[in-house]
């Protein structure tokens, strides 16, 4: 596996080592030794092991985010597209951080098997981009809902460039839709 930094310290993107040949693919989606090795040979900070394993799946236009959770239940998340596509965010919402409601975005794909790292203190969203997207995360906490935050997927202090879907507004959910902006947001 090969870890990228992005222009915001501590989200990373994973780039898992595929073998392929006629018959078709292999590649380790997750091995924790390796997972752990990688990160400290970048010198980066030891997350908590994975607890809880989500999927979800979504039709194009579909936005589900920017959501995060705040201690004692934060988690860091490490998220793929097994189907489809979507378009990854991570916002950084920990407040003194000099990249405070800073983003960065990257497609992951079925095709591009990448993964993307989201440590705690960042909320994190997607935009299927495709019919039948199927997202998967593993979290290093479990969900509680008296943790759960979001934050204004249009907010334009963040002012995050969503690519286009061919719809005039994603599909929210009625929590999304209603977020509170960035200023706004409980303290992380």
């Amino acid at each position: 596996m090969k870890l990228v930094k992005t222009p915001l310290p501590g989200v990373l993107i994973v780039e898992p080592a595929v073998y392929g040949d006629e018959r078709g693919w292999f590649m380790e989606s997750f091995n924790e030794p390796r997972w752990r090795q990688a990160l400290e040979e970048l010198g980066e900070p030891q997350p908590r092991p994975f607890v809880q394993d989500n999927h979800s799946c979504s039709r194009a236009g579909v936005l589900r985010g920017l959501h995060y959770q705040l201690p004692p239940h934060a988690q860091g998340k490490l998220v793929r597209v097994v189907r489809g596509r979507a378009f990854d965010v991570a916002v950084d919402i920990r407040r003194g951080s000099e990249h405070f409601g800073k983003w960065f975005g990257v497609e992951l794909t079925a095709e591009n098997k990448r993964q993307l790292w989201i440590p705690e203190g960042f909320a994190h969203g997607f935009l299927a981009l495709e019919d039948d997207t199927h997202f998967l995360y593993k979290t290093t906490d479990v969900y509680a809902k008296g943790c759960e935050g979001a934050v204004r997927w249009d907010d334009p202090a963040i002012g995050i460039k969503w690519p286009p879907t061919g719809a005039a507004e994603p599909s929210l959910a009625p929590r999304d839709a209603m977020a509170p902006a960035l200023e706004s947001l409980r303290a992380c």
